[in-house]
């Protein structure tokens, strides 16, 4: 996509200025009721909006609760709240928030677990969104930051066990500069979304994002594992199905994350070996080590389990799915179908284009196929509109699309080519 040469980046000169502490330096964690109490009187007691984020231990925690928030307020400076010593209640914070402003980057990966704690936003501002509304290619954080506000963040933390207690001091630096420049960077994108006459737009978008219920648990999670797409044979489709749970079982109670528990490559290939006995098990490579020689039981209780399977209790080759197949069979399975898609996908990259705007962000994928594989019997802009708002389509999105989605829904498959 090419970004408009006069969109706005940094003034000019010798390069970014690496950020390298917060400005005020980096505050002490809030641990304990009264240093909660404090902070939440000096944001309540602050103005404008608040710059939130959350750190989590993904990789090595199997919950993704919070193990740190951080917020910054103009008047109240930035405050590192600890929800684990305080045993995850924050209704002092709770109360001081409601109802304000939240300025979050991708904030759909924070709010579920902000919400574990309470903390909800009443509004909702999300640069990384902004960012791909205002058509830049690249919408990181620290990109973002350093193209237009002229700062370079230290970063390298973000993947790190934050679980561990105490937090390293530079980690808490690295988390005090999240949210530094957070609400600097939220006022330069609303003002370049309002030059481009997109800012109602991203409005509508963020409380989208602020409203959407909670994801829905996958169906057959299982099925993610790595490598299981080499899989075809139903046994050891069950013996993999097994091994996860078990897994999973495991990793849930003692709050680990399940690829430390057993690597997907050992189940996999367990499940491809399918050992008789535990040495058999023992002699696999990842099943030699001192962790897994105590848990064989485990493992191989759940290979039996999936051998005494009967034939009608084996899980089907693939996965069922309630929505149209891949689109790489509509060719063969609807080829008036897939005539539609193709039309379809020509009409939104145009619009994209024309409007600096990222393809999935002008519509979902999902809803896009959807309406491709089974198209209104009334093809009018009107009744394209009514499907798209009942898919989940914004305001905004439906005006810029149903028009030219109607008109490509008619299009049909050429005839077959004579012999």
């Amino acid at each position: 996509m090419d970004v408009p040469a006069d969109e706005p980046t940094a003034p000019a000169g010798p390069g970014p200025v690496p950020l390298t502490e917060p400005a005020d330096g980096v505050p002490p964690v809030v641990a304990d009721p009264s240093a909660l109490r404090r902070a939440a009187d000096a944001l309540a007691g602050a103005k404008g909006p608040v710059a939130v984020d959350t750190e989590r231990a993904s990789g090595y925690r199997y919950s993704q609760r919070a193990y740190l928030v951080q917020l910054r307020r103009e008047g109240a400076g930035t405050w590192l709240v600890d929800p684990i010593a305080l045993g995850g209640r924050l209704d002092p914070l709770v109360e001081a928030l409601e109802g304000t402003e939240w300025v979050l980057h991708a904030a759909s990966q924070d709010l579920p677990c902000l919400a574990e704690l309470g903390l909800r936003p009443g509004v909702l501002f999300d640069t990384e969104l902004a960012g791909r509304l205002a058509g830049f290619e690249r919408v990181a954080l620290g990109t973002l930051v350093e193209r237009l506000l002229g700062y370079r963040l230290e970063k390298g933390h973000g993947a790190a066990d934050w679980s561990r207690r105490p937090l390293p001091a530079d980690w808490l630096t690295y988390a005090a500069l999240d949210v530094e420049l957070l609400v600097q960077l939220r006022d330069v994108l609303e003002a370049e979304l309002e030059r481009q006459g997109k800012l109602a737009w991203a409005l509508e978008e963020f409380e989208a994002v602020r409203t959407a219920p909670l994801p829905r648990p996958r169906t057959d999670p299982w099925r993610r594992t790595s490598g299981i797409h080499r899989v075809r044979n139903q046994r050891q489709l069950a013996s993999v199905r097994a091994l996860w749970e078990a897994r999973d079982a495991v990793a849930r109670e003692r709050d680990i994350a399940p690829g430390r528990v057993l690597p997907d490559s050992a189940l996999m290939e367990a499940a491809a070996r399918n050992p008789a006995t535990e040495a058999e098990l023992l002699a696999l490579p990842v099943f030699r080590g001192r962790a897994q020689r105590r848990m064989s039981g485990t493992w191989m209780n759940a290979l039996r389990r999936a051998s005494a399977l009967s034939k009608s209790e084996l899980p089907e080759p693939a996965a069922q799915h309630d929505g149209p197949p891949p689109p790489n069979r509509w060719a063969d399975k609807d080829p008036d179908a897939a005539a539609r898609l193709g039309a379809t996908r020509t009409a939104l990259a145009a619009i994209a284009e024309a409007n600096t705007l990222p393809v999935e962000n002008l519509l979902l994928p999902d809803l896009v196929r959807r309406t491709c594989w089974q198209p209104p019997a009334d093809l009018s802009p009107e009744s394209v509109a009514a499907v798209l708002r009942e898919g989940g389509a914004r305001s905004w999105q439906i005006d810029l699309t149903a028009e030219a989605l109607a008109k490509a829904l008619t299009a049909t498959a050429p005839p077959p080519a004579s012999s």
